[in-house]
């Protein structure tokens, strides 16, 4: 009526809308003055309103002016010209005026409205360009609009025919040919502002620049696609990462806010502890407990990340209120099919209006996911930047308290838990918000009886939550079980050279089988809950519509159900069904995500160290310092002080306190009390090198920049130079993770380079030289340590075990059991006669031999240019290969490895028992549809029971057989799993030696984690909801052709296009996750990396420079993903646009087939439309998931397949138990080599030892092949030419097992495993405890393990961290004495001891193994002086082999080397 004013003036009423004339027409139509007004003016306000906040966003967000382009030119003429056509109009109508008519009020106001507003769009296009906006929403939603309206009156001026008023009528059209221009030019793009980051990026995003259409429906993606489709993606492909994506941007953000934090609790926790008196401050400790008041990290998270997040949740509420159209217009459907005289396009108009409402959705729900994904990402980034920022400088202790492998656990999945749960984070209001609005329309359609139908749900309710919270527990457990199995095999593939050695596979091998059993019973609870869970959610729905059903007809015997009722009802319950099973999930990720927050929490709050503990004075140490607060102190009453320039050595026995000595300098220690002052910059040498895996430059540079002539004299005076000959790319060769292709020396030799380059004021070297032979050990001291050195001038702290330097130094300090005993320089302490000289006098008289200092020079010189001629085998380029990333399509063998390792006939069972289930589903819906067309023929009340009945048997037996189903499927997965894993261990314990050494442990324990989890947890599910959403896409498509066979015409183009997107979207997707994971490897192996040498990151002050390196590995990593998640919505928005299309079709040919048709059929088939979007989606991401975990199986069984060594025990060659009896040893023309395609490391050996021949002392330069003897005799090596035959047996013949068990070895490096002493001592339980304590009596380790509380039960940490390396070489030799084989072979075991425990094992070794033939592989010439013969090798050959003095009469090689260690004249 209000309208009708402004139009009824001289057209008497005829322009207002008349409902004849609308509704109950074969042609509507809608009245003039409708037209003129609310049509006119809708586009109008929606401009208006929208604009002030449009412009107040683009001013905050302006990113430079866009130059006049002609796309702009042409819009804004338009929009001038637009404006012009309207006031024509108005001036028109004033003309009227003026000639004495009276036009309708209506003929004035619109054309002003509409100019006014043709101007503002005018002012706005310019307005985005000089902010930068490339494409404007706003904009084209007031196009569209306008658009939209102006159809109306485009027809009806067509169908009335005539031309009353030629003007209006002229410039009508005029209007709307411009408005379609300008939304045709909306629609292109402008080009990127100037000076914007676009410009200047080499592979930038196109997100940025992409249009708002584009952006709408991520048409920006598509290059992406193709270019996947047609050729695997690699990582030079993926776009740069978002600026605001990047760590520099984000983990700032999130550690300011958490820095904000911890000072707010500080200050809180500063004032109540002000406030109380002493007594109430201790009863409060004791309560705290309690109550803590840490820094909450979920505030730090929401500051950072919430603002962005709350976008989503706009979107989120919008498409929340948009799903309850379509129930709406469904009931509106069927009625229409139900009345004769209604006119046909009303039908199609609802069928048209259902496909809108569904695009929309579909557009929204995506956009929102977007911003949730986007947001989980941003979280992720910064999680890792944290930890890893807050790694470098935590305490000891800390350390202590959580593992390399809990750290990398939290980077890798408590962040990832964060991620997965933002994804669905609002669901938290979102669904009760659904539920409450389903159960509103619900009321409406069936009143009362709903609650029934209510009640059954909330019954529902508990009975998910407690499966819920059980698994929840069950998961907890089984994550420890899989921490505790990681761990293990980290210590297994880290120590498997010693494990190959002492044939100790199986000991360990039944530790991770017993683990990993344990882990398979949780799963195993964890698949029983999971089918109960499946089950109740599957059939939650029907129960619910059987119940309200049921309770509907019974109640009231007026009560009919009819199609409309029960197809309306159904399809709100399926949209109730979403959140409802959405609610617990969203919960019980929430429970989880709140571990994950604790750990996180915990682990940023850990103590970090004091960057001020350490002074920048001169440096001196004096106090007390312990490892972790709660311990005793290590260092007590320390008062050292070290003057400018000088060197100062540190001796004394194993575990004394040296190195702790450096920590304390380091300020890696906590300081009780006193101070530590150090001037200057730090260089620190720590006791076992810490090497990058890079390349052997850039481990010497260590940042540093490069100076060619700095450089060699640095390689010189570490005596590198000939090394670097040898290496196969100088010294750019690549070093593998740990140095595993250097040898000890080498690795030692780096690291003090490094520490020479820096050219620092205070070098800290802990026991670099006891790793090299004694020649290079003279050379680096004279060359570099020593008075006469480069570093001359410098401050040094010297902790050795050499004896023959001590005379060189300025002072030395003397410490036992954590105190300085006696400090001096050496003359001094020498006249003191303290115990020093005691310790002096004992053992070196035949070291310190007064010797012409020109002679050792020149000597030193000619041994130099003998040790560059010397060769190390020829390494291969690159050491550690690129990881291989399968490209292409998963083969389909792969899919049968998986379908074999379940079993094929269950697979065949599963697959039937899907489909009976399925066709339970159709049966009871259909049962449905004929029930509902009882109330047609008027005799519902007859057979009601029998209708309820028959539903209720159909639905409960669909509900037994998807119980049935995902129990059989969770079996065969559980086995698959099982099978898996075994074959995978049990061929990494039998693969050789050389695999390990080209081939990062990261990477195999990637294969053990990551993937080994996939086919465990993720691969079950995904086949579980594979298998879901075929069946139920395949009985939607029976439904629908069945009710409307016509529909089955339009299935083969839609299934073209279905088809067609989903391989493209499978190509790229699949390839994008294989870059993701491959470039998440180096995320985690630089991490774990960088905490072993926290320390010497800290002390070269290269923290800055890590925490960037790491930076750029998570973004690289997240540069993958970001496309990964964008391909998700990509897919979602062209898979629902099938699923609507479906929708459109399936109402369309109802409507056409109205006559013919019953109602319940067409709601039959309409509502299994409505669902089919939903499934069809889930569908193709599934057969992705599913290619993508695939690929799980394939990496597992890639590592299952590798080459293994020879077998353990060979059957019919087993040697005698109590072989070898004699240990004779025989070498016959022996030669070996390393790897295939390598030089021979040892050539044509001969030589024969007998059996109990005291000791062969075998000595040569490094390199020359001293240690490939010893892993010839365990067959580490395999033998390239010629045999090794002992007692008579070939070594070659037996079982690896059968050799290895009896021969024994010290290793080189003393390796221990996590576990009681006694297990690293005796894995197998063969011995007694008499027997053990026997053993550590021999080995001095007695007193040491007595004086601890927990005795043979004492844990050693990971690596055996908590003993000194010399305890570890102990350890090791205790092991040797309890195995007492005939045959012994000692790897410069003798180190990293100090000389008094050294000749304790030597004399140990000489009373414990007298009758046995020991082999001594000696850097110390001392030490095997005595011995019966000694072997001296050189390349690869035996150059000298005769008694010691023999040989010295000879003047030979060993002549040299005895000559420049001093022991002869």
């Amino acid at each position: 009526v209000f309208f009708r004013g402004f139009c009824i003036v001289s057209f008497s009423g005829s322009l207002y809308s008349e409902p004849n004339q609308t509704f109950h027409t074969d042609r509507p139509d809608l009245s003039e003055c409708f037209q003129l007004s609310v049509l006119a003016w809708l586009p109008c306000v929606f401009l208006w309103v929208a604009s002030p906040a449009y412009i107040c966003y683009l001013k905050k967000s302006s990113r430079g002016y866009i130059m006049m382009s002609l796309l702009n030119r042409f819009k804004t003429a338009f929009g001038l010209l637009l404006w012009i056509v309207c006031w024509a109009d108005l001036f028109y109508t004033f003309h009227e005026l003026q000639q004495g008519q009276s036009p309708p009020p209506i003929y004035f106001i619109t054309p002003l409205v509409l100019g006014i507003t043709m101007l503002l769009a005018t002012f706005l296009i310019q307005y985005e360009r000089l902010h930068g906006a490339q494409s404007s929403g706003v904009l084209f939603f007031f196009w569209f609009l306008s658009l939209l309206c102006a159809i109306v009156p485009f027809r009806s001026k067509i169908l009335k025919g005539g031309v009353p008023d030629k003007l209006r009528f002229t410039s009508f059209y005029f209007y709307f040919g411009l408005i379609l221009l300008e939304l045709v030019l909306c629609c292109l793009n402008e080009k990127p502002p100037l000076f914007s980051n676009v410009v200047t990026d080499p592979n930038p995003c196109p997100e940025a620049t992409a249009g708002f259409l584009s952006t709408v429906t991520f048409w920006w993606f598509t290059s992406l696609a193709i270019k996947g489709y047609k050729m695997p993606l690699e990582a030079k492909d993926l776009w740069s990462l978002n600026q605001r994506d990047s760590s520099k941007k984000i983990v700032p953000k999130l550690l300011k806010e958490w820095e904000k934090e911890q000072t707010k609790v500080k200050r809180y926790k500063f004032k109540s502890s002000r406030v109380k008196g002493p007594e109430e401050v201790e009863v409060l400790l004791s309560n705290q407990k309690a109550a803590p008041h840490q820094p909450s990290f979920l505030r730090v998270l929401i500051k950072a990340f919430g603002p962005y997040f709350l976008i989503g949740s706009g979107f989120k509420l919008l498409q929340d209120s948009i799903i309850f159209v379509n129930p709406q217009l469904l009931r509106m459907l069927i009625s229409f099919t139900s009345q004769k005289d209604v006119p046909v396009w009303w039908g199609y108009t609802l069928a048209f209006l259902m496909f809108f409402a569904a695009i929309l959705q579909t557009l929204i729900l995506h956009r929102h996911f977007q911003y949730c994904f986007v947001t989980g990402m941003n979280v992720r980034t910064a999680l890792i930047g944290a930890i890893y920022r807050k790694s470098l400088v935590i305490t000891n202790a800390a350390k202590h308290s959580s593992t390399v492998g809990e750290i990398v656990n939290l980077m890798s999945v408590d962040a990832q838990r964060f991620m997965d749960l933002t994804t669905f984070l609002n669901m938290l209001w979102s669904a009760p918000l659904q539920i409450m609005l389903a159960l509103y329309f619900l009321w409406q359609n069936l009143g009362p009886s709903v609650l029934a139908g209510v009640a059954v749900m909330v019954m529902l309710i508990p009975f998910n939550a407690v499966i819920a919270m059980k698994t929840r527990a069950y998961q907890v457990e089984q994550m420890q079980h899989k921490d505790a199995r990681i761990k293990l095999m980290n210590e297994i593939l880290n120590g498997i050279k010693v494990l190959k050695l002492y044939a100790w596979e199986n000991s360990f091998k039944e530790k991770v089988l017993a683990i990993r059993q344990k882990e398979l019973n949780v799963l195993r609870k964890t698949a029983y809950l999971g089918a109960l869970s499946t089950m109740a959610w599957t059939s939650a729905p029907f129960l619910v519509a059987l119940t309200t059903f049921a309770v509907f007809v019974s109640v009231d015997e007026k009560n009919v159900l009819d199609a409309e009722k029960a197809f309306v009802s159904l399809s709100l319950f399926n949209i109730l069904r979403f959140p409802l099973n959405m609610l617990p999930q969203v919960i019980s990720s929430l429970v989880q995500a709140s571990v994950s927050l604790k750990r996180i929490q915990n682990f940023l709050s850990h103590d970090e160290l004091d960057p001020n503990s350490v002074d920048r004075k001169t440096s001196s140490v004096n106090g007390k310092f312990t490892w972790a607060k709660e311990d005793e102190p290590v260092l007590d009453n320390i008062n050292v002080m070290v003057p400018q320039g000088s060197l100062v050595a540190v001796v004394g026995h194993v575990g004394c306190g040296k190195s702790s000595l450096i920590s304390a300098l380091l300020g890696d220690m906590e300081k009780v009390e006193g101070e530590v002052c150090v001037r200057g910059s730090v260089a620190y040498v720590p006791q076992q090198a810490w090497i990058q895996n890079a390349t052997l430059r850039d481990n010497i540079l260590f940042g540093k920049s490069f100076n060619e002539s700095k450089y060699r004299r640095v390689l010189d005076a570490c005596a590198l130079t000939p090394d670097l000959e040898v290496l196969p790319g100088g010294d750019m060769t690549e070093i593998g993770e740990k140095g595993i292709n250097l040898s000890g020396g080498q690795r030692q030799r780096v690291s003090l380079a490094r520490a020479l380059y820096s050219d620092s004021e205070v070098y800290l070297l802990d026991d670099p030289l006891s790793a090299v032979d004694a020649h290079v050990s003279k050379h680096i001291f004279d060359n570099l340590i020593g008075p006469e050195g480069v570093l001359k001038g410098k401050t040094r702290i010297l902790v050795t075990h050499g004896i023959s330097f001590l005379p060189q130094v300025d002072n030395i300090v003397v410490m036992v059991e954590g105190r300085v005993s006696e400090m001096g320089s050496y003359q001094e302490l020498l006249n003191q006669n303290g115990a020093f000289a005691e310790f002096l006098r004992n053992y070196a008289l035949e070291d310190i031999v007064e010797e012409d200092e020109a002679t050792v020079r020149r000597q030193s010189q000619k041994k130099h240019q003998e040790a560059q001629e010397k060769k190390k085998p020829q390494e291969v380029q690159k050491l550690i290969q690129a990881e291989t990333t399968e490209t292409g399509r998963v083969k389909t063998k792969v899919f049968l490895e998986y379908a074999k390792a379940v079993g094929l006939v269950l697979s065949v069972i599963i697959c039937l028992l899907y489909g009976c289930q399925s066709a339970a589903a159709i049966g009871a819906n259909i049962w449905l549809s004929q029930w509902t067309s009882d109330s047609l023929t008027n005799d519902t009340q007859n057979n009601v029971h029998k209708r309820v009945g028959v539903y209720a048997a159909l639905g409960i037996a669909q509900g037994i057989l998807v119980m049935a189903s995902s129990f059989t499927l969770a079996m065969g997965n559980i086995g698959a799993a099982k099978k898996l894993h075994a074959n995978l261990l049990n061929n990494k314990l039998h693969t050789p030696q050389s695999f390990f050494d080209t081939t990062p442990i990261g990477r195999i324990i990637n294969r053990f984690s990551k993937d080994i989890y996939v086919i465990d947890e993720a691969l079950p599910s995904t086949v579980l909801m594979f298998l879901g959403t075929f069946f139920v896409s395949l009985s939607t498509m029976i439904v629908i052709v069945s009710s409307t066979p016509i529909f089955a015409v339009v299935i083969a183009p839609l299934a073209f296009i279905y088809v067609l997107v989903q391989r493209f979207y499978v190509a790229t997707s699949r390839q994008l996750k294989r870059l993701e994971s491959v470039s998440r490897s180096p995320i985690y192996s630089h991490f774990s990396e960088t905490i072993t040498g926290a320390s010497v990151i800290r002390a070269y002050d290269r923290h800055a420079a890590f925490v960037l390196m790491s930076d750029v590995k998570v973004d690289e990593n997240q540069k993958s993903y970001y496309p990964g998640i964008v391909s998700n919505r990509w897919l979602g928005v062209r898979i629902e646009f099938i699923g609507n299309c479906i929708v459109l079709f399936a109402a369309v040919f109802a409507v056409m087939g109205k006559d013919t048709l019953s109602p319940g059929l067409v709601g039959l088939s309409v509502s299994y439309a409505l669902q089919v979007t939903m499934s069809l989606n889930w569908m193709v991401r599934m057969t992705s998931d599913l290619e993508n975990n695939i690929v799980a199986v394939e990496r597992v069984k890639e590592y299952s397949e590798t080459k293994t060594e020879a077998p353990w025990e060979v059957e019919d060659k087993k040697p005698p138990a109590e072989w070898p009896t004699q240990g004779n040893v025989e070498f016959n023309e022996y030669s070996v080599r390393y790897r295939e395609g390598l030089d021979l490391v040892l050539r044509n050996i001969t030589l024969s030892v007998k059996g109990g021949e005291k000791v062969i002392g075998i000595v040569g330069r490094t390199g020359a092949g001293k240690s490939s003897m010893t892993l010839c005799l365990f067959r580490l090596l395999e033998a390239a030419g010629g045999e090794i035959t002992i007692d008579g047996v070939k070594i070659s013949e037996i079982g690896l097992h059968d050799l290895r068990s009896k021969l024994t070895i010290i290793p080189q490096e003393p390796v221990l495993f996590s576990g009681t002493l006694r297990m690293n001592l005796d894995p197998f339980e063969k011995y007694s405890d008499d027997d053990v304590w026997k053993v550590l009596e021999h080995s001095h380790l007695r007193k040491f393990v007595g004086n601890q509380p927990a005795k043979l039960e004492l844990e050693c940490t990971e690596g055996g961290e908590n003993l000194s390396v010399g305890q570890r070489q102990l350890v090791c030799l205790a092991r040797a004495l309890l195995r007492k084989t005939r045959i012994l072979v000692l790897d410069e075991a003798t180190a990293a001891i100090d000389l008094e425990t050294d000749d304790l094992i030597q004399s140990t070794i000489r009373t414990q193994f007298e009758d046995c033939t020991v082999f001594t592989i000696a850097h110390r010439l001392n030490t095997i002086m005595d011995y019966t013969r000694v072997l001296v090798l050189d390349k690869g050959q035996i150059a000298e082999f005769d008694t010691p003095t023999n040989l010295i009469s000879k003047r030979g090689i060993f002549y040299g080397m005895a000559k420049d260690a001093g022991l002869v004249q």
